[in-house]
């Protein structure tokens, strides 16, 4: 009997041994989820994503039209995002601004052609030295994806190539001073900038300002310093109404050493300035306007003659570069 009660008062303990045990390590587990997932809270806020992305098309079609025209079928995908993150004094930002489209038309020759074509890609790392003031080492890309070309319009369907990927492209780091005086607009100055352009299309390189060698030929890469310019606006102005702006400004403070006749002077700078504006509703439908000025004191594109005769091209040289497109479609801000 005695044995009996023994053994159970044994068991007893055992069991409330093994219960306390159990209950410890689910409050130790409980615990740690709490913890892993409080950590991974504050992550999240430390990180942002802003941005708009689409798929835009349009479409004309006509028979026994008399006042003319041309059949056609244009679309094309854009993305202007943003990944920013901030901790104690520092960010680092980075922005993808990219389009590609195509068109077709049934009286062209070719019917096909490439619509639009840009590669941004710009990251950016700062410190905080002041509330509204950043020490900044930036990296930026600038390219297109697929070659472009000036047609002829001729039954044959000739062109010319023109661009193509990595020719040209622009490559910058720099490190500057750069200020925020809020989440909207950001503006930075950069006095020790860095630049490589390059061409692979060795007959386009007279076209981008490569320099030339003694023999004649063109170099496929040119590394200048000089002085790069920022600003930024990234505004929803009504709910669903975005507005997306940046602008670059280069100039070189060594173009000279590379070629002492020709080559871009300081204070001539090269100019990329991008707007998008994008207006969502229904959830899914999206309106776009979307603009680029370009002017590269080095790219030389023939233009007008003096009697400003169209389809006669002039003399090349430097130009500024405009592009419009109006777009309805498929879109998503956030």
């Amino acid at each position: 009997m005695k044995k009996g009660f023994i053994l159970f008062c044994a068991c007893l303990v055992a069991s409330s041994f093994a219960f306390a045990q159990m209950d410890e390590k689910t409050a130790a587990d409980q615990a740690l989820k709490t913890k892993v997932k409080s950590a991974e809270i504050d992550s999240a806020k430390h990180w942002k994503c802003t941005g708009v992305l689409g798929l835009n098309a349009s479409q004309t079609a006509q028979f026994n039209w008399a006042a003319g025209g041309d059949d056609n079928v244009t679309g094309f995908l854009f993305a202007n995002v943003t990944l920013s993150y901030k901790k104690d004094k520092w960010t680092w930002d980075s922005n993808l601004d990219t389009e590609l489209g195509e068109t077709y038309s049934s009286d062209l020759r070719p019917k096909w052609r490439k619509a639009n074509d840009k590669l941004i890609f710009t990251t950016k790392v700062g410190f905080q030295m002041h509330p509204q003031w950043y020490l900044t080492l930036l990296g930026s890309f600038n390219s297109q994806y697929r070659p472009g070309y000036k047609y002829m319009n001729d039954e044959a369907g000739n062109k010319e190539l023109i661009s193509n990927w990595l020719s040209p492209s622009y490559t910058d780091l720099a490190l500057g001073i750069e200020y925020r005086p809020n989440d909207i607009f950001t503006i930075g100055v950069y006095p020790a900038a860095g630049r490589m352009t390059t061409c692979l299309e060795e007959s386009l390189r007279p076209n981008y300002g490569l320099p030339q060698r003694a023999d004649g030929t063109f170099k496929p890469v040119m590394l200048n310093m000089g002085l790069r310019i920022n600003g930024g606006i990234n505004y929803t102005l009504v709910k669903n109404l975005k507005i997306i702006s940046t602008i670059t400004l280069f100039t070189p403070y060594t173009a000279k050493l590379h070629d002492p006749e020709n080559g871009q002077p300081f204070g001539n700078f090269d100019v990329d300035w991008d707007v998008a504006v994008t207006y969502n509703f229904l959830k899914v439908f999206s309106v776009s306007l979307m603009t680029s000025l370009k002017y590269y004191d080095k790219v030389m594109i023939a233009g007008k003659n003096w009697d400003g005769i169209d389809g006669h091209p002039g003399y090349p040289a430097a130009r500024v570069q405009f592009k419009e497109i109006v777009g309805l479609g498929i879109g998503y801000s956030f």
